[in-house]
């Protein structure tokens, strides 16, 4: 007997068919012997048309109160699966985040998990029950839904399954595993059949959309094996595991893509000790976390000092950046939402040369000019005008001969 757990995106529970259809999943999952805890995500748009309405009633919602309209979605979802599978003949049993309990802190829109109490849930798969629990959301100390942030609802899966010592934990969305790049952009895309943790970290963080950042964070924290797969098949999917050395043998495993992402420029400041400090902690006591950073090279003893982040927290990042910069007597600050971050990602950028060189050729070559750059150990990322979107990534997975 294996305990399994299996986490259900939007899509896959859009409506009342597409839950039944997760249902009949379920339930051969379980007939063959194995424990099951099923994470669910609210249905298709569900989430949006509940962030629609909080931002109807006021310009920024207070956090609290958020958490508490946004996490009802997933409400819906796990009555409605748990309903069925009884209606089957299964027992099954709905959690919402603060019933299991999942404990988080107190960060409002953006918790983390600090525990999971699972006396409640080893109770009932003890009792052959199969354990249906919100995704997405928890607990704080003091009592408070909070929510994890768009995309929680992988946390949640991969959470329970470490805390729970499950021997795999399936993500099941609308594409059937882990691709090279956006299928939808690139025709060529290919299905990888496994991908470290390190990669699909860097993926996830790089607009990958397959699996949230985070969830990867504890995959690789706790070494949960990770299988990605469509809900709409039965294909195999791509493990997410630890790293072998055929991996380390691929030069570039994916190209990603984000343009979801909005760059500041603070010109015009002192460049001394401290200035970049000031910027980013007001930035960081905020939660609003900062990407790509650069600072130029000063004359006069002045630079420009460029970061980006999300641009949901826009608005609010440039309100405290334009609060410091006044403080430090900058110049000016300007914001750009019409930015596009593409990366490339690969184990085998550790041990090869020239992968920035075939990269930025490639990109002179389709006269797509880059703003700005970003390195590690395994990634390249560029910020482009957002126009150039598509034709950077096909010209990139061209490039470094990612076709299928």
């Amino acid at each position: 007997m294996a305990l399994v757990v299996q986490k259900y995106g939007g899509t896959s529970v859009g409506n009342p068919d597409r839950i039944r259809n997760v249902a009949k999943r379920v339930a051969r999952t379980c007939d063959a012997g194995n424990e099951l805890i099923v994470v669910l995500s609210a249905m298709s748009g569900e989430t949006n048309r509940l962030v629609s309405l909080a931002n109807e009633m006021c310009e920024l919602p207070h956090g609290r109160e958020y958490d508490t309209l946004v996490s009802t979605g997933e409400q819906v979802t796990i009555a409605l699966l748990a309903m069925h599978l009884k209606s089957m003949g299964y027992k099954a049993k709905s959690y919402l985040g603060w019933q299991v309990p999942i404990i988080t802190d107190d960060t409002a829109t953006k918790a983390r998990i600090e525990r999971i109490e699972d006396a409640r849930i080893r109770a009932d798969l003890n009792e052959g029950t199969i354990v249906i629990v919100a995704g997405f959301q928890g607990i704080d100390a003091n009592g408070n839904i909070t929510t994890l942030g768009r995309g929680g609802s992988d946390t949640s899966a991969v959470a329970l399954a470490a805390a729970l010592k499950a021997d795999v934990c399936e993500i099941y969305t609308d594409v059937d595993g882990v691709y090279t790049t956006d299928p939808n952009i690139c025709k060529e895309a290919r299905k990888m059949e496994s991908i470290s943790y390190d990669e699909m970290l860097e993926l996830a963080s790089l607009g990958a959309k397959v699996l949230q950042i985070r969830s990867v964070e504890f995959a690789k924290k706790y070494n949960v094996n990770v299988h990605v797969r469509s809900s709409l098949n039965d294909n195999t999917g791509t493990m997410v595991t630890r790293e072998n050395k055929d991996m380390e043998g691929i030069l570039v495993s994916g190209v990603a893509y984000d343009k979801n992402e909005a760059k500041i420029v603070v010109m015009g400041v002192a460049d001394k000790p401290g200035t970049a400090a000031r910027i980013l902690s007001a930035l960081s006591d905020a939660s609003i976390p900062v990407d790509m950073i650069v600072q130029n090279v000063s004359q006069a003893g002045l630079a420009d000092f460029t970061f980006t982040v999300n641009k949901t927290d826009l608005k609010q990042a440039m309100q405290i950046t334009n609060q410091v910069a006044g403080e430090l007597q900058a110049r000016e600050v300007i914001s750009d939402e019409k930015i596009s971050k593409i990366s490339i990602v690969g184990l085998g950028m550790r041990s090869h040369a020239g992968v920035a060189t075939t990269m930025f050729s490639a990109l002179a070559a389709a006269n797509i000019n880059i703003q700005t750059i970003s390195t590690s150990e395994i990634k390249i990322s560029v910020i482009i005008d957002d126009k150039y979107t598509e034709l950077a990534v096909r010209v990139l997975h061209e490039a470094f001969n990612l076709q299928g």
